[in-house]
C-alpha cells in the first residue's frame, strides 16, 4: 500500500494588483498628482494632503472629522472611479477643489459655493470663536449682550452665519455689492437656517444700511496690492477679481471701512477687519490709530480690532 505524502496545505495570498484600495490610498495617489501637477492650495485647505482628503470625503459623502475613523474602509469601483475623476478635474482644471464639489467648510459648518462669490477662508471665523466672551483676549465681554452686527462684503454669507452661533441674540446686516454673491449668501443663510436673523443688503459698504448702528462690525474685504494681483495663482483666477483688488496698497476699501465705521458703532463695540498682508501699509497709512493685530492658528497679525471710541 502506498501512503500517500501530506502536502501542506496551500496558502492562498492576496494578490498584488498595483490598484488603490482604501480611502488612505486615494489621498496618497491625490498627494501625488498634486505636487506633480505643482497645484496652489489656498482655498480652505493649505497643503495637498488636506485637499486631497477634503476631496476624498466629499466623493464619499463624509464630513472631514470622519476622514480617520474611514482612512483604512475599502472604496467600491463605482467611488474609486468618482474620486479619481475630482482628483484629475482638480489637475487639469486648476479650480479651487470648493468649485469642484461646491461646498467648503468653516469652523466645522459646511457652505454652499461657486464661482459668483469668493472661496471664503477668513480667519475672522476663528476669532470669533476665540476673542469673545469675557475670557482675558475678549474684545467684549458679554457676547449675549450683542444685538446687532454688520458683516461687509459678506460674500457666500459664511462669517454672517458664524456671527449668528458666537452672538445667539443678535440680527445680523450682510452687505456686498454683488448681486451674484448674495444670492449665494441667502442659499446658505436658508440652509443654517437663519433666514429670520441675517439680513441681505445690496449697495456699496456703509450706503447699504443708511444710518443704523451696530455693536459689532465684521469685514473681510478685497485687500489684495497691485503686486498681488499681477501674481495671483491661476487657482484664483476662477474666483471673482472685485473679491480681490484693493487697489494699489490693498487698502482701497479699508480706507473707507475706517473713515465710516465710527459713525455706525455703538459704544463699547468694535470693527474687526481682515487685511491679510497689508499690515505694514495699515500702519504707515494710520500711524495714530490704535489697532489691536490678533493671531490666529494660521495667520500672525492679519486681522486688526478697533473700538469705537478709537474710530471717533
Amino acid at each position: 500500500m502506498v501512503k500517500r505524502s501530506k502536502v501542506p496545505p496551500r496558502r492562498i495570498r492576496p494578490q498584488a494588483t498595483g490598484e488603490l484600495s482604501t480611502l488612505f490610498d486615494y489621498v496618497r495617489y491625490g498627494v501625488s498628482r498634486f505636487n506633480e501637477a505643482k497645484l496652489v492650495f489656498a482655498h480652505g485647505t493649505t497643503d495637498p494632503v488636506a485637499e486631497a482628503a477634503f476631496l476624498v470625503c466629499e466623493a464619499l459623502h463624509l464630513h472631514p472629522d470622519q476622514f480617520e475613523i474611514f482612512a483604512q474602509a475599502r472604496l467600491t469601483a463605482d467611488e474609486g472611479r468618482k474620486v479619481r475623476g475630482l482628483i484629475e478635474q482638480r489637475v487639469k482644471t486648476r479650480k479651487p477643489a470648493a468649485y469642484l464639489v461646491n461646498k467648503i467648510y468653516m469652523r466645522g459648518l459646511p457652505f454652499y459655493v461657486d464661482e459668483r462669490t469668493i472661496v471664503p477662508r477668513s480667519f475672522i471665523g476663528e476669532l470669533l470663536e476665540t476673542h469673545f466672551g469675557g475670557e482675558d483676549a475678549a474684545l467684549i465681554d458679554d457676547p449675549m449682550a450683542v444685538e446687532r452686527v454688520l458683516d461687509l462684503c459678506t460674500g457666500s454669507g459664511c462669517l454672517a452665519v458664524l456671527a449668528s452661533r458666537s452672538f445667539p441674540n443678535a440680527q445680523i446686516d450682510a452687505v456686498d455689492l454683488s448681486k451674484d454673491a448674495l444670492a449665494v449668501a441667502a442659499r446658505n443663510i436658508g440652509d443654517h437656517g437663519l433666514d429670520d436673523r441675517i439680513n441681505l443688503h445690496l449697495g456699496d459698504l456703509f450706503a447699504a444700511v443708511r444710518k443704523q448702528r451696530y455693536d459689532l462690525i465684521i469685514s473681510n474685504p478685497p485687500y489684495v496690492d497691485a503686486e498681488g494681483m499681477a501674481g495671483l495663482p491661476r487657482e484664483c483666477r476662477y474666483e471673482p477679481k472685485m473679491a480681490f483688488d484693493g487697489g494699489s496698497d490693498g487698502l482701497d476699501l479699508v480706507r473707507r471701512i475706517v473713515a465710516s465705521a465710527g459713525e455706525h458703532l455703538n459704544k463699547g463695540g468694535g470693527l474687526l477687519c481682515e487685511i491679510g498682508r497689508c499690515r505694514p501699509a495699515m500702519e504707515d497709512a494710520y500711524p495714530e490709530l490704535p489697532l489691536l493685530w490678533l493671531d490666529t492658528e494660521d495667520s500672525e497679525g492679519e486681522v486688526f480690532w478697533a473700538t469705537a471710541e478709537a474710530l471717533n
